[in-house]
Parts: C-alpha cells; sequence; structure tokens
C-alpha cells in the first residue's frame, strides 16, 4: 500500500485500486470514466436502466433508456475497461416516478433527481458496489469533493451553471465518504475537451435538459398517464377568498408560476398557493409571493451541528441564489429564517445549507421544505 495519496484521496496505487464508475451515457460519467483508467485505476463501469421507453417515456432520449445504454456500452468498449447493465425498472418507478406524481397531487413541486439519488444511484448502486469490492463509486456530478483522513466534503463545483450540489443534499455521511465526484474542478468545456482527446464518442453529445422521464418538460402529460383521474376542475381565488376562474386541474400548476392562469386581470397574476385538499389554486400579485420563514421536514446533516448555529447560505430550488439565512433545529426538523426575502417557495422543494470557508462552498446538509 502506498503512503501517497492517490488522486480520490485513499492511500493506495491507482493499479490497486478498483473503482465503480456510474454511467449514464453522456459525455461527464463517459469522460470520468476516461480520466480513471487513464490514470491507471481499475475500472468498472455500470448503467443503469430505469425505465421501457416505450412503455413509460415515449421518444424520451434521456439518461438511463435507449440509446444512453448504447452510447455506455460504445465508450466502455473503447475504454477496454469492464461494464455490467443493472436493471431497476420496478424500483425506479415505485420510488422516483411514483412519487414525483403523488407529490403533485399535493400541490407540491417535486424533485425528482433528488429522489432518484437518494434511493437508487446512492444506495442500490452504493450497494452493488461495494459488493465487487470497489474501494470508491465515481460519478460524473458537477460537485467537488475533498477528501481529508477518510472523510469527504462536497462543495459547490467551480463550474456554478453546471453546479449539482443541491440535488445530493441528502446524501448519506457513510455513502458520501465512498463517492468521488472528479469533474468538481473543471468546466463543462474541459470536459468535452477531455472527451475528445480520449476520442469518445459521446463528446459531442448534447446535455439532457428535462427530467429524463418527463421529455419535453411536460410534466402533466406523464402524470396524466399514470392518474388519468388527476385532471379534476376546481375553482381559482384570489387573495380574498373571491372565485375569479376554473382550472382543469392543479397538476398544471406550480408556486410562482405566472403563465397559464388564463385570467384576464389589471395587474400580473401568480400562482400564490396550490391547496389540493379543496383543489384550489389561489393567485395574486408578486407581492404575495414574498417569503422570509420556511419549515423543513427530514432533515439530512452533513456537518457538525455546531457549524449549523452560525449564519448559513440556503438556496430553496436549484437554480436559485444563495441566501443568508438563520436555522431552528429540533431534531429533524427545523424553521429557516431567511435575512432577504426570496420569492416563490414552494413545498416539495429542497432546502440546502452552505457555509463559505477558503476550499469554496460547503454543503452542509439540507431538508425538504413543508410550509
Amino acid at each position: 500500500m502506498s503512503n501517497k495519496l492517490n488522486s480520490i484521496g485513499l492511500k493506495k496505487d491507482p493499479k490497486d485500486t478498483t473503482v465503480v464508475v456510474a454511467m449514464s451515457g453522456g459525455v461527464d460519467s463517459s469522460t470520468v470514466a476516461g480520466i480513471m483508467k487513464d490514470q491507471g485505476y481499475n475500472v468498472i463501469g455500470i448503467t443503469l436502466k430505469l425505465y421501457d421507453d416505450a412503455k413509460e417515456v415515449p421518444k424520451s432520449k434521456q439518461c438511463c433508456a435507449g440509446q444512453d445504454i448504447l452510447d455506455a456500452k460504445r465508450v466502455a468498449d473503447k475504454l477496454k475497461i469492464q461494464h455490467k447493465i443493472l436493471y431497476y425498472q420496478n424500483k425506479f418507478k415505485s420510488g422516483v416516478i411514483d412519487k414525483f406524481v403523488e407529490s403533485y397531487l399535493k400541490g407540491e413541486t417535486p424533485i425528482p433527481c433528488v429522489q432518484c439519488n437518494q434511493t437508487i444511484k446512492f444506495k442500490d448502486l452504493f450497494e452493488e458496489s461495494k459488493n465487487l469490492n470497489a474501494d470508491a463509486l465515481i460519478t460524473g456530478h458537477y460537485v467537488k469533493s475533498i477528501t481529508n483522513d477518510d472523510e469527504t466534503n462536497m462543495y459547490k463545483a467551480i463550474d456554478a451553471d453546471r453546479d449539482q450540489s443541491y440535488f445530493l443534499f441528502n446524501t448519506t455521511r457513510e455513502q458520501l465518504n465512498y463517492l468521488r465526484f472528479p469533474l468538481g474542478g473543471m468546466l463543462k468545456s474541459e470536459t468535452r475537451e477531455i472527451a475528445k482527446k480520449l476520442g469518445l464518442n459521446v463528446a459531442e453529445k448534447p446535455d439532457s435538459q428535462d427530467i429524463c422521464f418527463v421529455p419535453n418538460g411536460d410534466y402533466s402529460s406523464v402524470i396524466k398517464k399514470f392518474r388519468p383521474d388527476s385532471y379534476q376542475k376546481g375553482n381559482i381565488k384570489d387573495t380574498d377568498g373571491k372565485v375569479i376562474g376554473v382550472h382543469e386541474g392543479i397538476i398544471n400548476f406550480t408556486i410562482g408560476q405566472r403563465r397559464g392562469i388564463k385570467i384576464s386581470s389589471k395587474y400580473p397574476l401568480y400562482v400564490i398557493e396550490i391547496n389540493a385538499k379543496k383543489n384550489e389554486i389561489i393567485v395574486g400579485q408578486k407581492k404575495y409571493l414574498i417569503q422570509k420563514k420556511i419549515k423543513l421536514k427530514d432533515l439530512n446533516i452533513l456537518c457538525d451541528l455546531k457549524e449549523l448555529k452560525k449564519e448559513l447560505l440556503v438556496k430553496v430550488r436549484s437554480t436559485g441564489r444563495l441566501i443568508k439565512a438563520n436555522i431552528d433545529l429540533n431534531k429533524d426538523t427545523a424553521n429557516i429564517n431567511l435575512l432577504d426575502e426570496e420569492y416563490g417557495i414552494s413545498p416539495g422543494q429542497a432546502c440546502v445549507f452552505y457555509s463559505k470557508n477558503s476550499k469554496g462552498y460547503k454543503v452542509l446538509g439540507g431538508g425538504w421544505i413543508t410550509k
């Protein structure tokens, strides 16, 4: 065993280190596999088949099905690495798609990518990697990981436009210590350049823009497919409780939405609240979307609790900004007091905690927004 740390923070020579790389068939995970192989590691690529294109997601060209599996196989052949395909369609349906549908029917705005990471990629793939006696599980997420004394901490990626740390807040400490994210310290343009140098067929492959099982971003069509009874008409009310219109189903709306309300008004209307029990949509002016207090459930903490007693930075949506906040913890729930106003915070989304230090923005954990 080497006394020097290798590139993934382990005291082993790369040639004596086995890593599993999660290969979705895209340029990011393919490049990671290439980097690991090029550095001399023993690489096993694993691709997950998560749904059946024809049955569940017609005409989808997203990850974990169809063409992407073939692309992952071609990359593995090019790199001359072992490659396995795991069939997790049933687990994905029950753990991700069904929860996505149920969340929308409750009037929430779900984040299926977090559920997928939590229930499949970092749970089942984690266990499979351990069964293969791998020393680490490597992914193509744009998250910076820093390992010291066998403990790995997660930071926002250098490429702010690609940072995926928000989606990984629910990673457990055990999983995080086993995971590595080689792309967190580089720009997307650098990733593509490496893929070109390695001669990978996916070097110019476009990025997936939508949730994998939601082609073209059409959420309501997916929900209607699994729950055709979800399209039920209901009232649209203003903030005074007056009925001002009728909607075709609450699944067509999210908090903060402006388009598609179809009600004329002297000022722009936004969705302020979704009351699933009464099947009602509440709309009003943008000022009613301002929030400074948030309630969270099901916390996942990745730091010493002392770090949470200081002023934090929080993010309340994947594309949102970092906001200064204080946190009041109570076992696995919390109250967040924002020190700046934010618009359109929705139940079902995550509130992720960060702190800033000399290494960047460290992920401290997070929780699910309930109110």
